[in-house]
């Protein structure tokens, strides 16, 4: 009786959304970056969900579904919708260059954080070259490095032997979970390494933030309850930099010191113009001797 109300209970609770996000990347020329949107070290790692979730990007379904190809950068609870410009704040927490990739064919390697239960792998990334957030148009990435994980799903840690209620209520849920009545998101906070290939001949084209040449790299899984993953900036080694208007003016070039004959021979020639000038003076005092003692 006391299992049947209590899985009642439950069933009338809320759903619980969950979620996976891009913690940190960088290029295999070096740079480092984190997602739009990403809060840092003030979100926490353990804890409720309305806590440890409000800098994970969500993607909307409406245009594509679960597609990764489907434009838009996403929203988060912290922040809103997710724009090009908040690269600023992404590049105040992980530094001035952002990551950087081999022209003939490079790597993008970073740190996928394992929120809750539904923001697992696999995931999937594509690549839009005019970083407007067009992925529709944008082109897939190879995934050399997955992220665990099935449908999006995993299961949480185990938390060590449970009491005889919380046993209950976990047995509770996994059956409710099974009826299809209620789903739930447990914290898992882990993270996972994650690389993609990138092609070469890519031409990044956006500018964003006070930097030119930039792609947008979106990063997600597939899991109806999102999806979940980030939006990443990155740049073409040896082609990025501040944009126009942003760069800083080079520097006035100081004019060459003489050379040492040059000097040598200026100062030959005041010598002999002084020589001169003693000449002449020597010549009229003596002209004016004789005529006084004429």
């Amino acid at each position: 009786m006391f299992s049947k109300a209590l899985m009642l209970a439950l069933a009338a609770s809320p759903l619980v959304a969950a979620h996976g996000k891009v913690a940190v990347v960088t290029g295999d020329q070096g740079g480092n970056g984190t997602a739009l949107g990403i809060l840092g070290g003030v979100v926490p790692g353990p804890g409720r969900n309305s806590v440890t979730e409000k800098d994970t990007t969500v993607f909307s379904k409406k245009q594509a579904g679960t597609n990764i190809m489907s434009d838009g950068l996403g929203k988060t609870k912290g922040s809103g919708e997710n724009t090009p410009e908040m690269l600023s704040l992404a590049m105040a927490q992980s530094g001035d260059t952002l990551p950087q990739v081999s022209a003939n064919g490079g790597t993008l390697s970073g740190t996928y954080h394992i929120v809750t239960t539904d923001g697992a792998g696999p995931i999937k990334a594509v690549l839009d070259p005019t970083g407007t957030g067009k992925f529709s148009e944008g082109m897939m990435l190879e995934v050399t490095t997955q992220v665990p994980g099935t449908n999006g799903n995993i299961k949480p840690p185990k938390k060590g032997k449970r009491s005889f209620l919380g046993e209950i209520w976990e047995r509770s849920l996994d059956a409710l979970e099974a009826r299809g009545l209620v789903k739930r998101a447990s914290n898992v906070n882990t993270d996972h390494p994650m690389s993609f290939a990138i092609p070469a001949g890519v031409k990044c084209t956006g500018e964003m933030a006070g930097q030119k040449n930039v792609c947008l790299v979106k990063i997600a899984n597939e899991n109806k309850a999102g999806p979940f993953g980030g939006c990443i900036a990155m740049q073409i080694a040896g082609t990025g930099g501040a944009a126009a208007g942003n760069a800083t003016a080079p520097a006035t070039t100081p004019a060459a010191a003489p050379a040492a004959a040059d000097v040598k021979a200026a100062d030959a020639d005041d010598e002999a113009g002084d020589d001169k000038k003693k000449d002449k003076k020597n010549k009229k005092n003596a002209k004016n001797a004789k005529r006084f003692t004429a």
